[in-house]
């Protein structure tokens, strides 16, 4: 069964199956994905957020504020450490910073980042960074803040392989999303096939960036179908292997109930 390691279940479009989440659920195990990681983008949603999911067990969660969520609630480690405590929950995130989206001073981005990285390390999980031209900020707070304490994931990753290694270096997993589908991200195919199988993971960042030929419409778990294809066939690979390694790689890294 394949694994969607990041996506926001709570702002699915669900139109197609009459608003009924659960047809959703049973719609997404049929097309093959049998485990999602519902990633937290704010405080003010958290709470409905989990109300959704939680009566499912395939589906784990995090906590934590986007890079792009200014003016939001935010929350100390102290908070987030306690939304962690949750047993569905298996990580801190996503955090990390965006200079594509956001200008202007940006401090407050920066000091979110490191609040997220002391939550995580507090509690002991991982994270979830998302990373936007801001490649060598990101690393550089990463560092100083000691992030390969509790390792993680660089999710929907775009950069190129220097950030890649840099990244792999401090013990994190990179996650290619349906961007890799796409004609443009030829690079980026060039950095999948160099990324160690057992580091290797795949997302949708559904509703968002659906792959090819998806692109341009709504985006749903089920096509991580796509981007497993496309990671297989940069890497020369079957993707019946790809898919059992990523599920391995999942599993360790969040520690999921119920993982083999």
């Amino acid at each position: 069964m394949l694994v969607d390691s990041h996506c926001h279940l709570d702002r699915i479009d669900l139109s197609p199956y009459d608003g009924d989440f659960f047809a959703f659920l049973t719609a997404t195990h049929d097309a093959g994905v049998g485990q999602m990681l519902c990633v937290s983008i704010d405080m003010e949603s958290y709470p409905e957020m989990l109300s959704l999911v939680e009566p499912y067990d395939q589906i784990s969660i995090s906590a934590g504020v986007h890079p792009n969520e200014e003016h939001r609630h935010e929350p100390e480690p102290d908070e987030l450490v306690r939304l962690a405590a949750h047993p569905k929950n298996v990580a801190i995130g996503e955090t990390g910073l965006d200079y594509f989206r956001s200008s202007g001073e940006l401090d407050w981005q920066r000091r979110r980042f490191r609040s997220h990285i002391a939550a995580a390390k507090a509690c002991n999980k991982p994270l979830i960074i998302h990373s936007r031209a801001a490649r060598k900020e990101s690393i550089q707070i990463m560092r100083e803040e000691d992030a390969r304490d509790v390792g993680g994931v660089m999710h929907c990753f775009t950069e190129d392989w220097d950030m890649a290694k840099q990244a792999l270096d401090l013990g994190f997993y990179i996650s290619f999303s349906g961007i890799i589908t796409f004609k443009s991200a030829a690079e980026l195919r060039e950095v999948a096939k160099r990324v160690p199988l057992d580091r290797v993971l795949i997302e949708t960042d559904a509703p968002y960036l659906a792959p090819v030929p998806h692109r341009g419409k709504a985006n749903y778990p089920e096509y991580v179908t796509h981007v497993a294809d496309c990671v297989a066939q940069s890497r020369g690979m079957d993707r019946a292997e790809l898919v059992a390694a990523v599920r391995n790689n999942f599993f360790s890294l969040f520690a999921v109930p119920g993982g083999n």
